[in-house]
């Protein structure tokens, strides 16, 4: 696929697409007209990309995480610093940090929906 449906399919701009090239996270291959083209495996892993940004992980460190979402996997450690691993330790106690939050705040709107259907069918006038 070109990069417009990759794009359509992903909800995500033609620019960053490119850019999640640039660094090396998604690589397509060239067509003979030099465009490219994207195999259906791209889009998941531009969804797996954008759910990582989302979580704010930076790119430097997505560009080391997307080798363990694959099936096999190939790790590699080139930046197993120790400022690296305490990186990443900050980055997984943020997000249990946001996962909570969510957590507290899913089961907030929760309650005020069922608070909410709860009055409404109350109020809804008997047919």
């Amino acid at each position: 696929m070109r990069i417009g449906e990759l794009s359509e399919l992903t909800d995500t701009p033609r620019r960053s697409l490119r850019y999640y090239e640039e660094r090396g996270l998604i690589l397509p291959a060239r067509g003979q007209n030099g465009y490219r083209d994207y195999d259906e495996a791209t889009v998941d892993r531009v969804l797996q990309i954008r759910g990582l940004l989302d979580a704010g992980l930076p790119t430097r460190i997505i560009e080391q995480i997307l080798p363990c979402l694959d099936k096999p996997r190939s790790i590699h450690f080139p930046d197993a610093t120790p400022e690296m691993i305490a990186t990443l330790r900050g980055e997984i106690d943020r997000m249990d940090r946001r996962i909570r939050c969510l957590e507290q705040n899913r089961r907030a709107v929760a309650e005020y929906l069922e608070e909410v259907l709860v009055h409404e069918s109350r109020a809804a006038p008997a047919v």
